[in-house]
């Protein structure tokens, strides 16, 4: 393994909507085409089950996952600090992070770690300028247009897929001799926090055609988090997409039905890497994964909300009420990317008007051999 330069990396988490990307004058894609292939060995307490194969697309698919407190950290020769950012610190999928930092899980492998809130639009240029290293968000229709244009930018790790029992998605507010199972969606207007850009156009559009819409056939309302409750309990909406705990709010209200949510089993976000982690550095980029991927292993491989101490620590970490925190199941923190994701993303936003260019095959924007080093898995 080459010995790499230290330097300062500076990871973007991005939780809100990416909606559009700028050019990015000085991206080189081919920045580290040529580099030497890297040595994967077995990780103790990853065997069989810290890799699944990618085109198991079973909803009731068991995640990977290796023994508590596997992998085991391989700290770098020499530190690198790494400034974490991220659109809120409150989002339970963000959750890993803060618990990777506040027990040392980053540290063991000598990286800094620390997390900044920050503002996301700018992000995505500079990811692919090498200005910044990561983003914590997803392969959004912004993302995939960039990589047409020539970003070096790839889907490295997931993040998590819902719980069967959560109802986190598509609600509607019923007509007169509609049900559950028959609604008329076309024509209708739909209030999000999401434009047509982000990854739930994609769970989005289907539960839509299975009722006579599709991102094509309704019209859009762009609300802010605090409002869109409110505005299909009024009529300003005539549905809307509701995520956990506000879906509790309509749930057993005979007024609403819950039309479809994110795909159990298929996480639709994580961790995008830029050239620098990519190229320049991928033995900081399987650091920081290896860290990652043992929190999980750690602190969140099952019902982690069954234990009332923890969920008391997150909900610390989070700032968020901890009766809010338990009224949800427990996510299926995920860090593995299921086979033809990007493709399903990017036929949703085709059907959303949102797409530029060709389709982006999946092998140029998705990279799991670094997830795949981390738990000693060789393709």
């Amino acid at each position: 393994m080459r010995t790499r330069t230290p330097f300062t990396c500076t990871v973007i988490l991005v939780a809100a909507s990416l909606l559009g990307a700028a050019g990015c004058a000085g991206t080189d894609s081919s920045d580290g085409a040529d580099a030497a292939p890297r040595t994967v060995e077995p990780v103790a307490g990853c065997g069989a089950g810290g890799w699944t194969d990618p085109s198991d697309l079973a909803p009731d698919r068991k995640p990977a996952r290796c023994d508590k407190g596997a992998p085991a950290p391989r700290p770098l020769a020499e530190k690198r600090k790494i400034t974490v950012a991220t659109g809120t610190l409150s989002a339970e999928y963000v959750a890993p992070l803060q618990v990777a930092v506040a027990k040392g899980e980053f540290a063991k492998e000598g990286l800094d770690v620390s997390l900044k809130v920050l503002p996301t639009p700018d992000a995505l240029p500079l990811l692919a300028k090498g200005d910044v290293d990561a983003q914590w968000a997803a392969p959004e229709a912004a993302v995939m247009n960039g990589i047409n244009g020539g970003f070096a930018i790839k889907w490295v790790a997931g993040n998590f897929s819902p719980d069967p029992a959560s109802k986190s998605g598509l609600w509607v507010r019923l007509k007169g001799g509609e049900s559950a199972d028959h609604v008329d969606m076309a024509g209708r207007k739909l209030g999000t926090m999401i434009g047509k850009g982000s990854v739930i156009a994609y769970p989005m559009d289907t539960s839509l055609k299975k009722h006579g819409g599709g991102l094509d056939r309704i019209s859009f309302q762009q609300l802010g988090s605090a409002d869109v409750l409110t505005a299909l309990q009024n009529g300003g909406v005539d549905s809307a997409w509701l995520l956990d705990p506000i879906w509790r709010k309509v749930d057993g209200d005979k007024k609403y039905a819950f039309l479809g949510g994110q795909p159990v089993g298929e996480p639709l976000g994580g961790l995008l890497f830029g050239p620098n982690l990519l190229h320049k550095d991928p033995d900081a980029g399987v650091a920081f994964l290896r860290a990652y991927i043992r929190t999980v292993n750690t602190y969140f491989a099952g019902d982690y909300k069954a234990d009332p101490a923890f969920v008391s620590e997150l909900a610390g970490l989070m700032k968020t009420d901890e009766a809010t925190l338990r009224s949800t199941p427990s996510m299926r923190m995920d860090w593995e990317i299921r086979k033809g994701t990007t493709d399903r993303l990017q036929k949703a936003y085709a059907d959303s008007g949102v797409s530029e260019g060709a389709v982006v095959p999946e092998d140029q924007a998705v990279d799991r051999a670094m997830y795949g080093e981390a738990v000693g898995h060789k393709p």
